[in-house]
């Protein structure tokens, strides 16, 4: 008895041994929409991959640097972060998405039906960074308006819902999955939207690898138990939260994380794996990037992603 127990014990130490760590950055706080990272940890799905993960939030261009250093194997972030990085010649490349469809929209307590109908109004948005600046500035050019001239932008920092019900401007770019949701609750009243996916149909945030931890078959593990937390989350997301609620506490919503899990399948995904990334999407919203001169002429939606790891068939 005394002996098996020595063996059971050392064949657990040499399981843990086993497991190589992985660090992954998040983006800002723990927070609900990262529930399929925080599934796949506690189901065991990094486990079943021999993998033991940690993650670390921060600011993206706090993240981002580390990728660099090796000292974060991945970090999830918004696609352009990946593409304006390698495009100053970092190395490195969008591996995996968690949404198909950017959730970004232009939202407004005023009737919008057209992009037209944004004609002479202020928008507020963020800053000139990330996703909601790419994608205003691809749906203004889609209708031939002009900032300054026919739109007003304005930088207010994370204040969407509080500017537009305060009428400090009159629509603001954010997300249809969050900032919708907040000011149709607080407000009472009917809001407004843009599709700008037309114009701009990039995905959204999803996995960051740089070169170091595209080598070998880490990317493969880490992304095949990202997606499982992906599936997972889509098939039944009242579970999901439920376990990924100690994670991010009382501030996430349960109904933030059913309006993004329609966000995370589509057509292209049904015969190419969940996380997959349509290239013809890309290759629009690349172009509309170039078009804006945010990248050289010269640039390819594939020299800043890959579908290379993604697993089309999960068990």
């Amino acid at each position: 008895m005394r002996r098996a127990a020595f063996l059971l014990l050392g064949l657990l130490a040499s399981s843990a041994a086993a497991q190589r760590t992985v660090n992954i950055g998040l983006g800002y706080n723990p927070d609900v929409q990262f529930t399929p990272f925080y599934v796949a940890d506690k189901l065991g799905y990094f486990g079943a991959e021999g993998l033991k993960v940690t993650y670390q939030h921060g600011y993206v261009s706090q993240l981002l640097p580390l990728l660099l250093q090796g000292k974060l194997d991945f970090v999830v972030g918004d696609p352009e972060d990946a593409i304006f990085a390698r495009n100053q010649g970092a190395d490195v490349r969008y591996v995996m998405t968690m949404y198909q469809k950017n959730p970004v929209t232009v939202f407004s307590l005023k009737p919008l039906n057209t992009v037209q109908d944004l004609r002479g109004l202020t928008v507020g948005l963020p800053g000139p960074f990330g996703s909601s600046y790419h994608a205003i500035q691809a749906l203004l050019d889609s209708a031939d308006l002009q900032e300054g001239r026919d739109v007003r932008l304005s930088s207010i920092g994370f204040t969407q819902v509080d500017a537009v019900r305060a009428g400090r401007v009159d629509a603001a770019v954010g997300y249809a999955n969050n900032d919708v949701l907040q000011l149709a609750r607080t407000s009472g009243r009917r809001v407004y939207t843009l599709d700008v996916t037309g114009a701009y149909p990039m995905v959204g945030v999803g996995l960051i690898g740089s070169g170091k931890s595209l080598q070998g078959d880490l990317a493969r593990k880490v992304v095949r138990a990202a997606q499982r937390g992906l599936k997972f989350t889509v098939a039944d997301p009242a579970r999901a939260f439920r376990l990924a609620q100690p994670v991010f506490g009382s501030s996430g919503s349960l109904d933030v994380l059913r309006a993004s899990v329609p966000l995370m399948t589509g057509p292209y995904t049904q015969s190419n794996g969940i996380g997959a990334m349509n290239p013809a999407a890309w290759t629009k919203a690349v172009a509309a990037l170039v078009k804006q001169g945010k990248l050289p002429a010269s640039a390819r939606a594939t020299d800043y992603y890959t579908n290379t790891f993604i697993s089309k068939t999960l068990k």
